[in-house]
């Protein structure tokens, strides 16, 4: 079986495919494990997930892959799935840097395909460092300015999390409403967090490295200079499917259609995670996991007819 996308989807399902007894390759583009949780949020705790009332993105990352260790996944990391063709009805996979992978079946988790961050304007005129999409260690800023920019989950849960370590944190946003969630807002609110709205960053300051931002009124006036040593352009990102969308899939915009049963309209194609469509779809790593399930489990009938779709309890196996 292979498995395109390193994320928790398809971690899960890496473990589920062992659970049934098949063998499988996963493939990703990153060169890391854990998808989007590796490039974007690492640090930030994920409270949404079964049976954790909070985990760390790396921590759930890592879990995830010592479940599936037992059964020896192969992981092809760095290495993009391009083109998808069949050879005595099975799907051949054309990898590039790597050989062809050919598989009972095939299970899209990639998420929501390649993502690049949305550029922060201000930047474009500097040159020095200082300015980061996405916060690795969030140990790098202790004790530092942190200036953060957006209105969305990100910018907050990185301002939830920064408050205790740095040194001061700043949240600007062009409007006064936010997109992130409501408790969070308030959360970051009752904290040490100084929040400007209807402001923009205009200009960033320094010689090789950040050391402030110019923040200017939308609606005139003078600009404030506040002391930065590092700025979190929280600004979201942009997604492409890349070449998955040249390969006859049944397309929703830029998530794939699917069955009940996590089947594609291509043989022997399923699909689980944020990159599939549905009516009542809901996107969260926990509904991921469940369609992770189903789709090995019924990816698992199509490659053996005699095999049942329901594998027993996993609390049954010894």
């Amino acid at each position: 079986m292979a498995i395109v996308g390193a994320g928790p989807t398809g971690l899960f399902a890496a473990y589920y495919a062992g659970f049934r007894g098949l063998e499988s390759v996963v493939i990703d583009a990153l060169p890391e494990l854990g998808g989007q949780i590796t490039a974007m949020y690492p640090e930030k705790e994920i409270y949404d997930v079964a049976g954790f009332p909070a985990i760390r993105g790396r921590d759930l990352v890592a879990n995830l892959a010592a479940q599936a260790a037992p059964f020896n996944p192969t992981y092809l990391l760095g290495a993009r799935a391009e083109r998808l063709s069949y050879e005595d009805d099975l799907p051949v996979l054309e990898l590039a840097g790597e050989e062809p992978v050919r598989a009972g079946a095939v299970i899209l988790t990639g998420g929501i395909g390649s993502f690049a961050p949305r550029p922060l304007p201000a930047a474009d005129d500097f040159h020095g460092e200082g300015v980061i999409y996405f916060v690795k260690r969030l140990d790098d800023l202790a004790g530092q300015d942190v200036l953060i920019v957006g209105g969305g989950d990100s910018a907050f849960d990185w301002a939830l999390a920064l408050a205790p370590i740095a040194k001061s944190v700043t949240l600007v946003h062009r409007r006064d409403k936010f997109r992130a969630h409501a408790h969070t807002v308030e959360r970051v609110r009752q904290l040490p967090v100084r929040i400007i709205v209807n402001a923009e960053v205009t200009r960033l300051l320094g010689e090789g490295h950040v050391t402030g931002a110019q923040i200017t009124p939308k609606a005139g006036g003078d600009a404030e200079t506040l002391p930065v040593d590092t700025v979190v352009a929280a600004l979201g990102f942009t997604a492409d499917l890349g070449p998955l969308k040249e390969w006859g899939l049944k397309l929703d915009k830029r998530h794939v259609v699917v069955e009940s049963t996590m089947a594609t309209n291509l043989p022997r194609v399923f699909a689980a995670g944020d990159i599939t469509e549905y009516p009542g779809k809901v996107r969260l790593i926990a509904t991921g996991f469940g369609e992770a399930a189903t789709a090995v489990n019924n990816a698992a009938v199509v490659i053996d007819p005699t095999a049942h779709v329901f594998p027993g309890h996993s609390s049954d196996a010894s």
